[in-house]
């Protein structure tokens, strides 16, 4: 069995935000897998579903916890189903990648997002696989209201493609494991013409401090 938990906030208030893009890629696995993943379980302190997909028992998990206390509910999952470091996928955001750029890592640091910092805090490990997500950078004092914010008109065709690679990235590491989804994913493809055929490999960052 696998989990794929996808960061957010929960609440009007947060819907749609650059912050909550975790939450929207568990929202097109959802539709993509027929997974019905409206459920709250009070147990894990989140909206949590199982279904199946590329051939693996699967659990989605939107915590409701607020962001910083993530790690409370994925925990939570992870021992019920006593699970594998490498069987769990987080699903954040990222202020060092433009937005509509992907990114696997297995294992590292947090890298500044504090909702997987509690994640690895709870788990006891940074081996802990991850799918960031692009969301653009600001300035370090506009940080808190930025990731808050909603994406731009400009900016929402890019996020909707991004939401549907990142859906194959997760497939890509339920079929064929982490190694293989970063070397078909892990190139710099934020949205362009097609044919363009200048991708380069991305750099990784370290992430600024933030809610």
């Amino acid at each position: 069995m696998k989990l794929i938990a996808g960061l957010g906030n929960p609440g009007r208030r947060y819907a749609g935000s650059r912050h909550n893009v975790g939450y929207l890629v568990v929202d097109e696995l959802a539709r993509r897998w027929q997974i019905d993943a409206a459920r709250h379980d009070r147990r894990c302190e989140g909206l949590l579903a199982e279904g199946s997909a590329a051939g693996q028992r699967v659990l989605l998990l939107k915590p409701t916890t607020f962001m910083n206390l993530s790690g409370r509910s994925v925990a939570a999952v992870w021992r019920f189903y006593k699970l594998a470091l490498a069987d769990v996928l987080i699903v954040h955001d990222d202020l060092d990648l433009p937005v509509g750029q992907i990114r696997l890592r297995a294992l590292g640091s947090a890298g500044g997002h504090k909702g997987l910092l509690d994640i690895l805090r709870h788990l006891g490990s940074p081996e802990v696989p991850r799918l960031r997500i692009g969301i653009g950078k600001v300035h370090q004092a506009a940080t808190v209201e930025y990731v808050l914010s909603r994406f731009e008109p400009q900016e929402r065709e890019t996020i909707e493609q991004t939401l549907g690679r990142a859906a194959d990235a997760v497939e890509c590491w339920l079929r064929d494991g982490i190694d293989a989804a970063m070397n078909a994913f892990n190139r710099k493809c934020e949205p362009e013409p097609p044919n363009r055929g200048d991708e380069r490999p991305a750099t990784d960052g370290a992430q600024g401090d933030r809610s």
